[in-house]
């Protein structure tokens, strides 16, 4: 079985229209990570409750915090960042969910032994918490190619792994390779797709992620995250400070995110899911 979530900041800054675009378009979780303009780590406690309130009012949970931890260079204040990490842990807590997503410094190539300690670090500070550490590849940090995924995955008690099929592909990997070293190790999927000769990012099953087969190899019970970026969404350049190439192009943030969710349901269908009650199955 099969279950889809979104980063439903790329439908709508506002929670009332995140929440629009999830019940409309049948999908039941939610990956947190910004809500007007403000990042999952700059939400206060009671601005947190009240966004989980109405989220579960509508029938909706958060199946992760998509947080930006581990997006900063390696020679931060990791004693003063650990704060940042405990409050995001505070945030997942209220969320009622145990994932938090994660990643492995910038520049950082050379400082392995200080990669592996601080991630080993957050993940004990998410047990803590009761939260899983998860962590996903991303161009420009440690754990940018399938090899590196691989080094802190084996030397990081605990840590988790999301798979994200667009970003290997933006730092030169080929899917074969990267899905044959990951898929099985993968707690969850996100959903993004590029077109490798021209780094144009397009709806799953336009580009060179192999998301058919990404999605005919799973044997077990799986939620898969879009992540579609189809479209600019509100806080994305002061994340990751690039620009997006884009093939397609949308009148709106909403018809994008429409888009890229008919884009990954019309694969599972093609696989042989049958959409039920809000999930996927066989």
């Amino acid at each position: 079985m099969i279950k889809l979530c979104a980063f439903a900041d790329e439908a709508s800054s506002s929670l009332e229209g995140q929440i629009k675009a999830l019940n409309e378009n049948n999908i039941p979780y939610l990956e947190v990570r910004g809500i007007n303009g403000k990042s999952v780590a700059g939400f206060t406690a009671e601005e947190a409750k009240e966004y989980q309130k109405q989220l579960s009012d509508n029938g909706l949970a958060v199946w992760s915090v998509g947080s930006a931890l581990g997006k900063v260079d390696i020679a931060c204040d990791f004693e003063d960042y650990k704060n940042t990490v405990r409050h995001v842990c505070e945030m997942a807590n209220i969320f009622k969910t145990d994932k938090i997503r994660i990643f492995s410094f910038y520049k950082a190539y050379e400082e392995r032994n200080k990669v592996i300690d601080y991630l080993s670090q957050m993940v004990e500070i998410g047990k803590e918490y009761g939260v899983l550490m998860c962590h996903e590849n991303e161009k420009g940090i440690y754990g940018d190619v399938a090899d590196r995924c691989v080094d802190v995955l084996d030397n990081v008690k605990d840590l988790k792994c999301v798979y994200d099929p667009a970003n290997f592909i933006q730092c030169d990997e080929k899917a074969d390779k990267t899905l044959a070293l990951l898929h099985n190790r993968a707690i969850y999927f996100h959903i993004k797709d590029v077109i490798e000769a021209t780094q144009q990012i397009v709806p799953a099953g336009y580009g060179d992620g192999k998301i058919d087969k990404l999605i005919a190899d799973i044997s077990d019970d799986k939620v898969l995250t879009l992540e579609p970026h189809l479209s600019a969404f509100v806080g994305y350049k002061n994340i990751d400070d690039t620009e997006m190439k884009h093939k397609f192009s949308f009148a709106n943030a909403r018809e994008a995110f429409d888009a890229a969710v008919k884009a990954t349901k019309d694969i599972l269908i093609k696989t042989g899911y049958k959409e039920i009650n809000g999930e996927f199955v066989k």
